[in-house]
């Protein structure tokens, strides 16, 4: 725990922004095990295919430096390159099966809704705690995901209502948004309701998500470590660095 973290309640903020996997719910670890589900499956086909050995996916290595917050398809093309393979792009409605990197995306997204269906998200306690409290005391909230399962994961964790606003995968995709690490999204969440990136604070656990929340001019910009390190985070653009948003003094 950084020694002097800021009393988030005399900072003058108009409101919170807050990613989703790995800062409100630990739905990041069902995407983790869900992207190695996907990718070994293909990659052992592939082995099969060209007698060439199969290499798994690393999800301390080739999660975080590939995949982790970024678009669905992205995170795909991003770590299928890392191998050398090249598909084509293929369409947002390509099924499962199909042999493109949106089919792909697609499959690993019917393994992820499986689990939350079946299990439900992980919530971070301390998390709903701050945002509570910060809601208490007036200030408007947004969650900004990469994941278009945004709205189903809250509904789940029954936590929907915490929020003013969410922009997610479906609204990024629809509006022609980049992702991570672009700024675009988080400064969207800002403007629907109402606000400027300069008097919010933004909460990313992802590199690529600190990245954008630096590149979006956030008055303060928390990096939440859940495994990926406080260096890195930091090296990101992560001002303040804390293991849990239970460490911030709600007064």
């Amino acid at each position: 725990m950084p020694d002097a973290l800021p009393r988030l309640d005399q900072m003058g903020l108009d409101a919170i922004v807050l990613d989703l996997d790995g800062v409100i719910t630990d739905t990041a670890s069902v995407h983790a095990t869900a992207w190695k589900a996907l990718f070994d499956g293909y990659l052992q086909s592939e082995a099969a295919r060209t007698g060439e050995p199969f290499v798994p996916f690393d999800l301390d290595r080739d999660y975080i430096a590939y995949v982790d917050g970024k678009p669905r398809y992205d995170g795909v093309q991003s770590f299928l390159e890392s191998r050398g393979i090249h598909l084509d792009r293929g369409g947002s409605d390509d099924p499962p099966d199909a042999p493109t990197v949106c089919g792909l995306g697609n499959r690993k997204n019917l393994l992820f809704t499986e689990v939350i269906h079946t299990d439900g998200p992980t919530v971070f306690d301390g998390s709903v705690r701050l945002i509570e409290h910060l809601r208490g005391l007036g200030l408007k909230t947004a969650v900004v995901s990469s994941s278009k399962n945004c709205q189903l994961v809250l509904e789940a964790a029954g936590l929907l209502h915490l929020f003013d606003t969410m922009v997610d995968g479906n609204y990024a995709e629809a509006n022609g948004l980049p992702g991570k690490p672009n700024p675009d999204t988080f400064v969207r969440g800002c403007e629907l309701i109402g606000v400027t990136p300069q008097n919010t604070a933004a909460f990313e656990d992802a590199i690529v998500g600190v990245e954008a929340c630096r590149a979006g001019n956030f008055k303060l910009v928390v990096g939440v470590d859940r495994g990926v390190g406080r260096q890195a985070l930091i090296d990101g653009g992560a001002d303040v660095v804390v293991g849990d948003l239970g460490e911030f003094d709600l007064g």
